[in-house]
């Protein structure tokens, strides 16, 4: 069913407009939903979208957090445990088109359940694979990244619509939050379920059921269509005029375009293609430390003689508990602190989002390099380093999508959102958890097997990542240059 997207505002029925509940400047109460409250319905909303974004980001971080007992289940290289997750990242990439094209053009609420019903159906049945049937394991994987794909994309365009650019930002950074605590919880989940029960198969049997707490909630408290805000939209909103739809101009009839031409538009905007491979750093430097980070730690403590080597049925899985708890923290921590700044920031300087951007992926870079530099003779070093990484990163987050969010125009975003999912995904993530693996299985093979070898393999292939952090702050740079004109475009 397609959503209402040929009137530019409802008649006042019920008091008042999404946009005008949220710049206002009300506060979210902590009381039931009622139609004639659009405050409270907003609050409730993002409440979902929050809880059916840390559910997909446990399930993305499931397989990093038991991976030694996967690569030792399923016998797998260095190379083919990274390809896991880069099936499940390439899936996720080549789905979001398709659903950026659905969401700007049908019921997203819909497009939402069905997403979190696919993946949860299916992580529930990866629990049930043996250890002779590794490619349909593999298969598994790429379609909960599909399932993910419709939720990654969809989501944040349902905030944008719900809330005026000043608070958009907080609430943005409310949702991105749950990028780091899930994938937090989805470390400490794996490690958990794999140690309290002897099987890391209990990992995958957990997440399903929040899913379907999700699909249900998504039911009954979101709206079955939430209007798509634009230009008209906002300056009615400052302004206070209320109009009938066919009082308005009819401004969406006569900009229908094809994708094609969404597309060629979006590549001419200098803001969005350079933030876009900034966030492909990003997401490069992620995927690697999320898929790699704990059995590099792992390494290293079998190296300094602090732990053993796995021999036993289920291996020693407190660095994914330590790790989850970091990538938590720092998570939290550098998203309220980026989007604080941002806020003080933009009053003085109008391209304080991508400098703020640029300066975090910079320091980012030197801590990830020093705490691989380190590993061998200071593990608690090596903690600190990475968690002041991980912390710079996380400060990105929700700047990034703002910066989306204002550069382009509405009813473009779904489809922004998705070819930046894709460029970031396909260039970024996508690739990195294989390449540090092959890299560090051609290491290896070039020397003799042993544990120090096994160590230092990895170690060299991931200082890849700080010098892509590097490349990453200079995309942001260069997104300042062209900013301010990019976001006067895209209001007119």
């Amino acid at each position: 069913e397609h959503e209402d997207t040929g009137l530019l505002l409802q008649p006042l029925l019920e008091g008042q407009n999404y946009g005008a509940a949220a710049a206002d400047g009300t506060q979210c109460p902590s009381v039931s939903v009622s139609r004639n409250n659009p405050a409270k319905r907003d609050c409730l909303v993002v409440a979902v979208l929050c809880f059916g974004n840390l559910i997909n980001f446990i399930d993305w971080f499931i397989v990093p957090g038991i991976l030694l007992d996967i690569q030792k289940y399923f016998g797998l290289s260095d190379g083919k445990t990274g390809l896991l997750q880069t099936v499940f990242t390439l899936c996720y990439m080549l789905a979001a088109p398709i659903f950026g094209y659905l969401g700007d053009r049908y019921n997203r609420k819909i497009i939402l359940g069905a997403g979190i019903f696919f993946w949860s159906g299916v992580t529930l049945g990866s629990s049930f694979i043996t250890e002779s049937h590794y490619r349909i394991f593999v298969l598994s994987r790429g379609l909960v990244g599909i399932g993910s794909a419709s939720y990654s994309t969809i989501a944040p365009t349902i905030i944008a619509d719900l809330f005026e650019e000043g608070k958009r930002t907080t609430v943005l950074s409310i949702f991105y939050i749950f990028i780091p605590v899930g994938s937090g919880c989805g470390y400490m989940l794996a490690a958990g379920m794999a140690k309290s029960t002897g099987d890391w198969h209990w990992a995958f049997r957990v997440t399903p059921c929040m899913g379907g707490l999700a699909l249900l909630l998504l039911i009954l408290l979101v709206p079955h269509r939430i209007q798509r805000r634009t230009a008209a939209h906002r300056a009615l909103s400052i302004s206070g005029t209320i109009q009938r739809a066919d009082e308005m101009p009819d401004v969406h009839r006569t900009a229908k375009t094809t994708w094609c031409q969404d597309v060629g538009s979006l590549a001419k905007n200098c803001s969005f293609v350079c933030s876009s491979l900034g966030l492909t750093a990003m997401a490069f430097v992620t995927g690697a430390l999320g898929m790699w980070m704990p059995l590099f730690l792992y390494r290293a403590q079998v190296v300094q003689g602090i732990v053993p080597p796995c021999l036993q049925e289920s291996c020693n899985s407190s660095n994914s508990l330590i790790f989850g708890g970091i990538t938590i923290g720092t998570g939290i921590l550098g998203i309220i602190a980026g989007a604080e700044a941002a806020r003080r920031l933009r009053k003085i300087n109008n391209k304080a989002d991508p400098l703020i951007c640029a300066t975090s992926m910079f320091i980012s870079a030197l801590c990830l390099y020093i705490a691989l530099m380190v590993a061998q003779t200071n593990i608690l070093s090596t903690f600190i380093f990475i968690a002041f990484g991980e912390l710079f990163l996380s400060v990105n987050w929700a700047v990034v999508t703002d910066i989306l969010l204002y550069v382009v125009t509405p009813r473009r975003q779904s489809t922004a959102i998705a070819l930046q999912i894709l460029v970031s995904h396909l260039l970024g993530d996508a690739g990195s958890p294989y390449l540090i693996g092959v890299i560090s299985n051609a290491i290896q093979a070039k020397n003799i097997p042993s544990l120090q070898w096994s160590f230092r393999s990895m170690q060299y292939s991931f200082i890849i990542c700080a010098f892509v952090g590097v490349f990453g702050g200079g995309f942001f740079l260069l997104t300042s240059f062209y900013i301010e004109e990019d976001r006067k475009e895209a209001q007119r």
